[in-house]
């Protein structure tokens, strides 16, 4: 049984955030569950300020803000 790895992408719609998605979607495990999330809403802001997030587009995976996302940006290696 596979656990589910739950990714969070904090986006603001733009082109790069697109791409990044993109990426992402064709990286992913079956066993991922992605859900996008629009920097847009105040609530997400909020928890992306939270979560340490300075920088958009930004991924968490299981609640943790990825190791690219926190070092400069998304690449296949991360």
């Amino acid at each position: 049984m596979n656990t589910v790895r739950h990714v969070e992408i904090f986006s603001a719609g733009c082109q790069i955030c697109k791409d990044t998605v993109a990426l992402v979607e064709q990286l992913s495990c079956p066993s991922c569950k992605i859900t996008f999330l629009d920097m847009n809403d105040t609530a997400v802001a909020d928890r992306a300020k939270a979560l340490g997030i300075r920088t958009i587009p930004a991924l968490v995976v299981d609640g943790q803000l990825a190791k690219c996302c926190a070092e400069g940006g998304l690449n296949e290696q991360d």
